[in-house]
């Protein structure tokens, strides 16, 4: 009698490699939402309303991996089949490429694919627009209805200053550069971008994809909104590099 058999008739338990597999397909993606939000990373992916699938998506895989390795002996052989095994790799890609690539924003080479901002479900007012501090989500949704353009155009001739990167086409003049910013409402895949052209600039000072801190003062012209710069100063990309409106 086979050993097989023997273990069968005893009522033995063995590992099943197909469950042991699974585990770690959902051990692997726990891994990556633990990693996500012990080094910050989510910000790169998530607007700040959604951020909390990160700490709970990495609790419940946790769990489920754990559950799925805990019934992981069982009576019956389960091999892993190839077309298994196939779709576990696929799974398992992405959090290898995730993890394994330099962290990275979306930048110009996307802001030109990306449609401007939309104000669908977003309570931004001609009255928020009017009064307060001037923010590129204010400047964004301005643009979006003709009371909004006009509470912008009131405040015409007033000192704003905005966080960006440096965006330029081939059109754009030498001392002159658009200042962008991604707004993200659920996460990276729905992004459209605010934007404002900034005009009295060093030419050849900043690069395209630059982050940097621009101050001056504020004039639309219609849809268009220039920036008169003041001063426009290099810095670090923000922690979090996306607006959430």
């Amino acid at each position: 009698m086979s050993e097989a058999v023997v273990a069968r008739a005893a009522g033995a338990k063995r590992w099943s490699p197909s469950r042991l597999a699974g585990a770690a397909v959902l051990g692997a993606w726990a891994v990556l939402f633990w990693w996500l939000l012990v080094t910050g990373r989510e910000n790169f992916y998530l607007s700040t309303r959604t951020q909390w699938v990160v700490p709970v998506g990495a609790i419940l895989l946790s769990l489920a991996a754990l559950g799925r390795l805990a019934t992981a002996r069982t009576r019956e052989p389960e091999p892993v089949r190839r077309r298994e095994a196939w779709i576990m790799a696929a799974v398992v890609a992405p959090v290898v490429l995730i993890m394994a690539l330099p962290p990275a924003t979306l930048g110009q080479f996307s802001a030109g694919k990306r449609s401007s901002f939309s104000s669908a479900g977003i309570a931004t007012s001609a009255a928020d627009i009017g009064s307060g501090e001037l923010t590129l989500i204010d400047v964004a949704a301005a643009q979006t209805t003709p009371e909004g353009e006009r509470a912008l155009a009131g405040r015409a001739g007033e000192r704003v200053a905005f966080v960006g990167f440096v965006t330029r086409y081939d059109d754009t003049p030498a001392d002159e550069m658009f200042l962008t910013r991604y707004v993200v409402t659920c996460c990276v895949a729905d992004a459209t971008i605010a934007q404002v052209r900034v005009v009295n600039v060093t030419p050849g000072a900043f690069e395209p994809n630059d982050w940097v801190e621009v101050t001056g003062t504020i004039y639309p012209i219609g849809r268009e909104v220039i920036v008169n710069a003041v001063a426009v100063v290099p810095i670090e990309r923000p922690e979090r590099p996306y607006l959430t409106p």
